[in-house]
């Protein structure tokens, strides 16, 4: 969404993402656990509009060093920067934020003359294209993988939904059937510039396929 060339690199190249940027934000190629977790909050962190003292609490550093580490983000992707601050200023100008499929999120709160609410609808203008599309291609291929299975009048049911993972009640003698069906709706649900991989696991129940 931000076109920030050395993230979809990295997507493209199956690279971990906390761990690109923890290389990029600390400037070096060998990484520690705390690091990558520090990077990962700060990933999270930026698409929630997380302040530097919201940092700070989440990984136990001082606000100073937080403040620090979301402008070396934002240098050293600048994509990421100017899709933020465009998202904000498209939403003040007509109300509302908008997901990949046009879907509208309306923020009145960005006209509030209270400055928290303000500030917390800048956040919510951040973070509703993110979520929002997400949530609306997740629910494309719900769409999709439902509509197969009845076609083929297959016997295994979609369950549920928990963000970005589908859960199925699956008969044994159809997995090799609906497997390949579940993987390509989901990574087809949008074509985007980078892969939408899927990931599965099988089990007797969720905790055992989780």
């Amino acid at each position: 969404m931000a076109n920030e060339l050395v993230l979809i690199e990295a997507f493209k190249n199956k690279e971990d993402i906390h761990t690109k940027t923890a290389q990029q934000i600390f400037d070096k190629e060998e990484i520690t656990s705390l690091e990558r977790r520090q990077a990962k909050a700060v990933n999270f962190g930026i698409i929630y509009g997380q302040s530097s003292w919201g940092l700070s609490e989440e990984i136990n550093i001082s606000p100073k060093d937080a403040d620090r580490f979301i402008k070396k983000y934002y240098e050293t992707f600048p994509g990421i920067k100017v899709f933020m601050d465009t998202v904000i200023e498209n939403a003040m100008n007509t109300g509302y934020a908008e997901t990949l499929y046009n879907r509208r999120r309306y923020l009145p709160e960005l006209k509030s003359s209270v400055y928290m609410q303000r500030e917390g609808g800048k956040r919510n203008a951040m973070n509703a294209p993110i979520q929002g599309s997400a949530a609306d291609i997740i629910k494309i291929a719900m769409i999709e993988i439902d509509k197969e299975l009845k076609e083929r009048k297959l016997k295994s049911k979609l369950l549920l939904q928990i963000h970005d993972e589908l859960v199925f009640d699956a008969h044994k003698d159809e997995l090799e059937i609906i497997k390949p069906i579940i993987k390509y709706e989901m990574e087809h649900a949008f074509e985007m510039i980078v892969p939408l991989d899927v990931e599965m696991g099988i089990g007797e129940n969720w905790l055992e396929a989780h």
